[in-house]
């Protein structure tokens, strides 16, 4: 069973960070909406909690936020210094890593009394774009990723999977520690 659940979550993590898709192939599609509006598991755009309280991403969002338990001295750090930042979450709902860590992330925040009004979450389609086309503000190219930012300006970005564990890697980035993610 665990090695099912390991080669699923690899095959998934390769799949939420490499469904780049050519741009002219994009611009050939004949249909005006794109196929995803129509899927209830792809959000697109400016999301909340209460996104993911509803189904179909209950079944996998409340699983995952209610039995999360931080390391308490990582929780402590992080309780210390996250109000200090603006956090950016650009996710897929349809993707394993953003199921994985969102949930996770929002429990943290809501541990160390974060200010929730200092977050926005963006729901990016299955080629990790924005109607708006926001995500290219960021550079967005693997989901999830989370931006900290202070005084307007990014200090650091977590992407797709922790290097140590989740709250660590967190706590590192919040305390300004030397924190590189997955893909620098």
């Amino acid at each position: 069973m665990k090695f099912l659940m390991y080669f699923l979550m690899i095959a998934s993590a390769m799949n939420c960070g490499s469904a780049q898709q050519d741009e002219s192939t994009e611009t050939k599609k004949s249909t005006p909406e794109p196929v995803e509006q129509q899927d209830p598991e792809v959000e697109i755009g400016k999301l909340t909690k209460e996104n993911f309280l509803q189904e179909p991403h209950a079944a996998w969002f409340n699983p995952m936020y209610e039995s999360y338990k931080p390391e308490e001295v990582a929780l402590e750090e992080i309780k210390n210094n996250i109000n200090d930042y603006e956090i950016k979450i650009f996710m897929g709902t349809w993707c394993s890593d953003s199921q994985r860590e969102v949930p996770k992330f929002l429990r943290l925040l809501e541990l160390s009394d974060y200010d929730m009004d200092r977050l926005e979450i963006n729901g990016v389609t299955r080629n990790k774009t924005l109607p708006n086309e926001y995500e290219k503000s960021y550079d967005i190219i693997y989901v999830p990723t989370i931006i900290f930012l202070k005084d307007g300006e990014e200090l650091n970005r977590f992407v797709e999977y922790p290097q140590q564990n989740f709250e660590q890697d967190i706590a590192d980035i919040v305390t300004g520690r030397d924190y590189k993610n997955s893909y620098e």
